[in-house]
């Protein structure tokens, strides 16, 4: 399926791109539902349930799904940035869910995150040198003036003027702000980044330039993404692996080509004739989407899922055998 204009592409392959960086196991993340007079836990949401993947030195493995399918919730419990139920995630062969919270401080050495909104993530009273240096002071890998030349050579490699270090986030548009961002998550040299939505707010020419950074960096030094997504036009121009998540699950895991040439979830292919089509001949009526309406992913608390089981389908694809309720 060609959606990007880019049918059948290769993504320039990694040095080392065979070794696993990060490893997920049975990875399962619920919040508590809170009712009665004293506040009790009465239900659980199942945001995360059950998925494993994982992601290989210097690729990109997309997590793309609709709102509310947890996505996001998996991308954080990675980081521990939200406490999972259970299971297993490794870094580098380090068991991340093991690590007491000073050994987690130095772990997140390694692994970074970029929010959707880089308003909202930027602080408005900082000077964007300070905001990119700041990382380096929590952690003080650098000091004085190889702090100052670091902070210079981040952002000449996002490509934003030096004369932008002393401004602030307001005087710069969404992707300047958004290349701030990326300056700063380079900024300890990590070996994965989580990309949470980190285009999605963006036009779509700025949209084009800022993946075009990303992917460059990532051919330049050698970095790993979790890239989460809505849009799978995006999903298709960055990704060598895609995991389609629905209601908690991965319900289709493989390679770029198996999942946008071979699909063989009902919600992926629903996903892909969802993606806009600029020629209005060719336009779906809103019939032919066919989406069902999202289950409510909150149970009782007595409520067993069952272990998410896949079929192989193909080389690097599987299919999830489990009920997604889709």
């Amino acid at each position: 399926m060609k959606l990007f204009g880019v049918e059948g592409q290769k993504i320039a392959p990694i040095p080392g791109s065979d070794k696993v960086l990060l490893s997920v196991r049975n990875l399962t993340t619920r919040f508590p539902v809170k009712g009665g007079v004293l506040r009790r836990t009465v239900a659980n949401v199942h945001a995360v349930e059950d998925i494993s993947f994982d992601i290989n030195k210097g690729q990109t493995l997309s997590l793309v799904g609709e709102s509310g399918c947890g996505k996001s919730t998996a991308g954080r419990s990675l980081l521990r940035l939200i406490e999972p139920l259970s299971g297993q995630v490794e870094l580098g062969g380090k068991d991340i869910m093991a690590l007491s919270p000073p050994d987690l401080r130095k772990a997140r050495l390694d692994m970074q995150m970029i929010f959707q909104d880089p308003f909202a993530s930027l602080n408005p009273q900082m000077q964007l040198s300070d905001q990119v240096a700041e990382p380096m002071r929590n952690y003080g890998t650098l000091k004085g003036r190889a702090m100052q030349e670091r902070i210079e050579m981040l952002f000449d490699r996002v490509e934003l003027p030096r004369s932008f270090m002393r401004r602030y986030p307001h005087e710069l548009s969404g992707g300047q702000r958004q290349r701030v961002a990326i300056a700063r998550a380079l900024a300890l040299n990590p070996k994965l980044i989580v990309s949470d939505e980190s285009v999605s707010a963006l036009d779509v020419s700025v949209q084009a330039q800022v993946l075009n950074l990303m992917m460059e960096l990532q051919a330049e030094l050698g970095l790993s993404f979790l890239f989460i997504s809505h849009d799978m036009a995006v999903v298709e121009r960055v990704s060598h692996r895609v995991g389609v998540m629905y209601l908690g699950r991965i319900v289709e895991i493989g390679s770029r080509r198996a999942i946008f040439e071979n699909p063989r979830h009902p919600y992926t292919r629903a996903l892909m004739q969802a993606v806009p089509i600029a020629d209005p001949t060719r336009r779906k009526s809103e019939h032919e989407l066919n989406f069902k309406p999202i289950p409510s992913p909150i149970h009782d608390l007595d409520y067993q899922p069952e272990p998410s089981v896949y079929q192989k389908v193909g080389e690097d694809h599987y299919l999830l055998l489990t009920d997604s309720g889709y």
